[in-house]
């Protein structure tokens, strides 16, 4: 195993923040990551995948291990469906265009999401009214502890909005390995009633959609509202949508009642996170190298040389500024290293 010492993360985490890690591999198989975190001389270990979802605001002292653990196969399949075991180093972009090449449907509102397949299941990660837990059926993580895999099912993963059991009693214990995705073969149920997704496609004349027409909406949906992390450091939405009760939606909308929402329960209401900041006035706002994005105000960005210090307290601004004006709390949807 080729172990490196004082090397940049800047490579590996989309925000491109020039963080060192004090030592660095990668792992191309399950034996490698076992006897990576079994490195008895490496007493403090640091798992990253794509390097998506976080935001660095230190060095890393520790070895930064880097799952890189590819393949794709069909574990199963029958009229309708069929299963997919995919390794966690898979780019998850790459994922969902390679299932709409093979007419597997379920992944497609999902196009164009940063990141890795081995961390979606942490996040349940989701876009345009579909989550990951919708397609799930299975992961295998390996117990850092143990040196021993565990099959988790959809219930063992206690899956809510961008939550799972592995952000919570789970964080730290485990590393997923792979994913099982249970999609559709044929009678695709498509979701195009979620943000703007039906209105792109009547734009390009589409009245009867593939999956691949609904993926090519999303995508370009998304390129209009979000930067590319090869362009411009960020990680995607750095916030949660709120989801608030009655008590506290009334009283909301009753003073803004433009805002937008989206009823999920007789009781629940969620928020669009990226209005509240645009009402507090920091979409497109820029202090130094930190900014927030000029076309999605979920979307927190490095110019190129800021540090991840300086984008969290760009973040603790809008959040303060968010309660202050509307009592409403929004939380990080980026896990923050500190």
């Amino acid at each position: 195993m080729n172990i490196k010492e004082n090397i940049s993360l800047k490579e590996y985490n989309t925000f491109g923040i020039d963080a060192k890690a004090a030592y660095f591999c990668e792992v191309t198989s399950i034996n490698e990551l076992k006897e990576a975190v079994s490195l008895t001389n490496y007493p403090n270990k640091f798992i990253i995948s794509g390097g998506s979802n976080m935001l660095l605001t230190k060095d890393i002292d520790a070895l930064v291990i880097r799952i890189a653990l590819k393949g794709i196969e069909v574990t199963k399949e029958d009229d309708k469906n069929v299963w997919l075991k995919v390794m966690a180093g898979e780019n998850w972009h790459q994922l969902v265009l390679w299932c709409i090449e093979h007419n597997y449907g379920g992944l497609e509102n999902m196009s164009l999401i940063p990141g890795n397949t081995g961390t979606a299941p942490i996040q349940n990660i989701g876009a345009y009214g579909v989550e990951l837990k919708d397609n799930f059926e299975s992961c295998q993580a390996l117990h850092i502890s143990s040196g021993e895999l565990h099959n988790f099912t959809k219930e063992d993963c206690n899956f809510g909005y961008r939550d799972s059991f592995f952000k919570n009693d789970g964080k730290g214990k485990y590393i997923i390995t792979s994913v099982v995705l249970k999609l559709s073969k044929k009678d695709h149920q498509l979701k195009i009633s979620y943000g703007a997704i039906e209105a792109e496609l009547l734009k390009n004349k589409i009245t009867k959609p593939t999956i691949k027409d609904v993926s090519n909406a999303v995508i370009a949906i998304r390129k209009s509202k979000l930067p590319d992390p090869a362009e411009l450091g960020n990680s995607g939405s750095f916030f949660k949508n709120p989801i608030v009760d009655k008590f506290i939606f009334d009283n909301f909308i009753q003073n803004n009642p433009e805002a937008p929402f989206y009823k999920l329960t007789d009781d629940t209401y969620k928020i669009p996170a990226g209005w509240l900041i645009e009402q507090c006035g920091f979409k497109g706002k820029r202090y130094d190298d930190a900014g927030v994005h000029k076309n999605q105000a979920l979307v927190l960005v490095n110019y190129g040389k800021a540090t991840g210090t300086e984008i969290l307290n760009l973040s603790k601004k809008i959040q303060e500024a968010v309660l202050e004006k509307f009592e409403i709390k929004i939380d990080a949807e980026v896990n923050i290293i500190k």
